[in-house]
C-alpha cells in the first residue's frame, strides 16, 4: 500500500509568479527609445552574463545595470529614471500572497528567488510582502541560483522539511525539473488560477 506523503511546506518563486510585469508599456517605451525590441531589452537585463554573475553575488546589481546601460549608451543622468521606469509596470499578486498567508501556521512557507543583491531591500520598500514567508532566500545573498540542487536543499534545510514534504511553484521548466529530480512536488506556473488549483489539489484543497 502506498502511504500518502504529508505536505508540510509550500515554496514559491517570485519573479513571473508572485511579482509579474502586468503593464508592459514602460518597457516598450524604453525599448523604443533604444531602437530595440522589448524582448531584446529584457534579455539584456535578465539573461546576460552580467545578470547571471549578479544572481550569485559575484557582482552587484548596480554594476550589472552599469554594464547593461553602457551597452545601450544611456546617458549617466538618465540611468536612475531608466531603472525606475523598467520596474514600474510590476505588480504583486495579492490573491496569491494572501492565500499563502492563510496557509500559516498549518504549512511552512518559503520564497526561492534568483535575484540580485538589492532585491530584498527594494521588494520590502516597494511591495512589503516578505513577511508572508517563514524563509525567503535570494540567490545573490547565498551565492547559489536555481536550478542548482544546493539552492533547493538550502531552503528545505531552513524550513526543516524533506524534499517530498514540499511543494515548489516556478514559471521556468528547468527549475521545475530540478525540483522534481530532488523529490519535491512541483507545479509549473502558467497562470495564477491554474497554479493555485494545482497546489490546492496537493494540499487537499485548502
Amino acid at each position: 500500500m502506498v502511504v500518502p506523503v504529508m505536505i508540510r511546506a509550500v515554496i514559491f518563486d517570485m519573479g513571473g509568479v508572485l511579482l509579474r510585469t502586468e503593464d508592459t508599456a514602460p518597457r516598450e517605451k524604453l525599448a523604443q527609445q533604444l531602437g530595440i525590441s522589448r524582448q531584446a531589452l529584457e534579455e539584456a537585463v535578465f539573461l546576460s552574463p552580467s545578470s547571471k554573475l549578479a544572481e550569485v553575488g559575484e557582482i552587484s546589481e548596480s554594476e550589472h545595470w552599469q554594464r547593461v546601460l553602457d551597452q545601450f549608451g544611456v546617458a549617466e543622468q538618465e540611468r536612475l529614471a531608466f531603472r525606475e521606469a523598467f520596474w514600474s509596470g510590476d505588480r504583486v499578486d495579492h490573491t496569491l500572497v494572501n492565500w499563502l498567508r492563510s496557509l500559516r501556521p498549518a504549512y511552512k512557507t518559503g520564497l526561492l528567488s534568483n535575484a540580485w543583491d538589492e532585491a530584498r531591500t527594494s521588494i520590502q520598500a516597494r511591495f512589503n510582502f516578505l513577511d508572508v514567508f517563514d524563509v525567503s532566500l535570494f540567490s545573490a545573498e547565498v551565492g547559489l541560483r536555481k536550478p542548482d540542487e544546493r539552492f533547493y536543499r538550502l531552503i528545505l534545510d531552513r524550513l526543516q522539511v524533506e524534499p517530498q514534504e514540499a511543494v515548489f511553484v516556478d514559471d521556468f521548466p528547468a527549475n521545475i525539473e530540478a525540483a522534481r529530480q530532488l523529490g519535491m512536488q512541483a507545479v509549473h506556473f502558467r497562470s495564477p488560477q491554474q497554479a493555485l488549483n494545482d497546489v490546492r489539489s496537493l494540499l487537499n484543497h485548502r
